[in-house]
């Protein structure tokens, strides 16, 4: 009784949190509210027994990538009537994509209430190993190249996302630092006499 209480309020306020991510107004709200998404999604794999994906999802995601964003939001200068100017523009089709995801929702959930038993079988739980090598054994030996494909998207994004923060720009200074090393003092500095009382 007390687990499926539980249940009831982590997935409650998990999808009430996502819900508020997308519709509030201030980004700096919609990043809190993404933080509590991720908590309360922590809290269900708790109560699944997958206790290292909770705390992976609580490092990484709340540790790292939400904060990440708190910092974007809060430093970047957006002027939010701007971005909101075109909004009535792409109204309907947002509405399109979002009816025909609520369709695709309903088939998925009516096929599950309908066909209790053909779900995913569930997996073999040994006893004599905990949850963490239970996941590495599964992630090393039968994804281990999805695993690895995985890792290769994420290094093509990070080099994508480097090459366009150091592409050329006119009109900014860049630093160059074998300018810098090559400079000679006598190229820099120039000591003028002063004669007394002639000086600014």
């Amino acid at each position: 009784m007390i687990q499926a209480l539980a249940f009831y309020m982590f997935a409650l306020t998990a999808v009430l949190s996502a819900l508020l991510v997308v519709s509030v107004r201030n980004p700096v709200h919609s990043v809190l509210f993404l933080i509590l998404a991720f908590f309360n999604a922590a809290g269900l794999f708790v109560l699944a027994g997958a206790e290292f994906l909770a705390m992976i999802l609580v490092v990484v995601y709340v540790g790292a990538v939400a904060v990440l964003f708190m910092f974007v939001v809060m430093m970047l200068d957006i002027d939010f009537v701007v971005l909101r100017q075109g909004f009535m523009n792409y109204l309907p089709l947002g509405a399109l994509v979002g009816i025909v995801m609520l369709v695709e929702l309903a088939v998925v959930l009516a096929g599950w209430r309908a066909a209790p038993y053909a779900r995913f079988p569930a997996a073999p739980t040994p006893g004599d190993i905990n949850n963490t090598q239970a996941i590495g054994e599964v992630l090393y030996t039968h994804y281990a190249y999805l695993f690895q494909a995985a890792g290769m998207i994420l290094l093509v994004a990070m080099v994508g996302a480097i090459v366009l923060t150091h592409r050329e720009r006119t009109g900014v200074r860049r630093q160059d630092i074998a300018e810098q090393i090559a400079r000679r003092p006598a190229d820099t500095v120039e000591l003028k006499k002063v004669e007394s009382g002639k000086g600014i």
